[in-house]
């Protein structure tokens, strides 16, 4: 595998809503001529009306804005959210509008699961948060635990050839012709920085397995240590294999998991492979503060990465996505501090004994979660790839 890597950029990690959503939000009041802005969901809370003013504000100014919101995730935004943005002048697509709520066919359970902005083609936005408020379960008084990171130079260029496809895919797929987009030369980013990055993206043409042979490649050439955290931690064959390989060549890996579970069946499933892992020495803490929402890894304090792709089949094998892979030291570190503090105020190391000798009912239902999924995968077509 080939990765295009890009000098010079400035990186800057941003942390959960508190964070991402006023650097967003500034970017946009200070957009003049174009803003892209995707993502899987658009809820209609306050964040969501924060950054729909931001659109509405910059679309009144004579900016070209255009939106583009997956069509499961966004099924509330359709009814909600998108009327008034298109009164105000903002282009929206759905990517793939939702129709039938009880279908497992393959093409409905492709979606836009991608978090990208763009804007001004000199600053664009890629991670895992979503366009909804970190407090959207009253039961949770913690924030989400999630990562983006707001992107300057050379990097932009891929970024915005990215979201310039996608969206003129989907105008041509919807037959909306006047959305279109008018072909002329891309904003040239200058290098300002010291950061090498690249970026990755996941589809069902040319790019299917680019992001997991990333973290395989980066997996293999590990020597030290491995922190990784994901929301839905699923992997297949060849990924667990790359973790236990490296656990016998005496990598200390960490992975930071949910506790508090948005998707239980998915849950039990993952705990299902808890077993082999302990058994190989892998340390699993589940984070247990609030909902755990991050797709991000260090590898010895030089490789990371910042992304939407869990380690899991719908992301792996289905969904468009889009990940920052990062070669620098101090942008490396710099997580690792972040997910070691995540860890030390929300994270429950699972304790390898108790475990093992744990309830066996509760042995016997995780396996029969990761069996129904397993099945739902096969019956989607993608059962037998990894």
């Amino acid at each position: 595998m080939s990765i295009t890597w890009h000098p010079s950029n400035t990186l800057t990690l941003l942390e959960n809503g508190a964070e991402f959503f006023p650097a967003l939000a500034a970017a946009m009041d200070q957009a003049q001529t174009e803003i892209f802005l995707e993502t899987y969901i658009f809820a209609n809370d306050e964040v969501g009306r924060e950054i729909s003013g931001a659109l509405r504000r910059a679309a009144k100014r004579g900016v070209t804005v255009r939106v583009l919101v997956d069509g499961f995730g966004g099924r509330e935004f359709v009814a909600e959210m998108m009327p008034a943005l298109a009164d105000a002048g903002v282009n929206v697509l759905i990517y793939r509008r939702e129709v039938s709520t009880l279908s497992l066919r393959r093409h409905r359970l492709r979606r836009l699961h991608r978090k990208l902005a763009v804007i001004d083609g000199r600053i664009a936005f890629v991670g895992g948060i979503n366009i909804v408020s970190d407090f959207e379960d009253p039961r949770v008084t913690a924030p989400r635990q999630d990562y983006a990171v707001r992107v300057e130079g050379p990097l932009l260029n891929p970024i915005h050839g990215a979201v310039r496809r996608v969206w003129e895919l989907v105008a041509w797929a919807s037959f909306r012709r006047r959305l279109r987009l008018v072909h002329k030369q891309p904003a040239q980013p200058q290098p300002c920085g010291d950061v090498e990055a690249a970026l990755l993206i996941r589809d069902n043409i040319r790019h299917r397995h680019d992001i997991e042979n990333a973290y395989l490649l980066g997996i293999a050439a590990a020597r030290r240590d491995i922190v990784l955290a994901n929301a839905y931690f699923l992997p297949g064959r060849r990924f667990r294999q790359a973790l236990l390989d490296a656990a016998r060549r005496g990598v200390r890996i960490t992975l930071l998991i949910q506790g508090i579970a948005d998707h239980p069946l998915q849950q039990r499933a993952t705990r299902a492979l808890y077993g082999q892992l302990l058994d190989a020495g892998i340390r699993i803490v589940e984070y247990r503060r609030s909902y755990l929402h991050a797709k991000v890894a260090v590898i010895d304090d030089h490789w990371a990465t910042v992304g939407s792709s869990n380690i899991d089949p719908f992301s792996l094998l289905l969904a468009r996505e889009a990940n920052v892979v990062v070669r620098n030291t101090a942008f490396a570190t710099g997580l690792r501090s972040r997910l070691q503090q995540a860890i030390d105020d929300g994270g429950h190391e699972i304790d390898a004994h108790q475990w093992q000798h744990g309830s066996s009912l509760q042995g016997l239902l995780n396996w029969a979660a990761y069996g129904l999924v397993r099945l739902m995968i096969g019956i989607a077509g993608y059962g037998n790839r990894h």
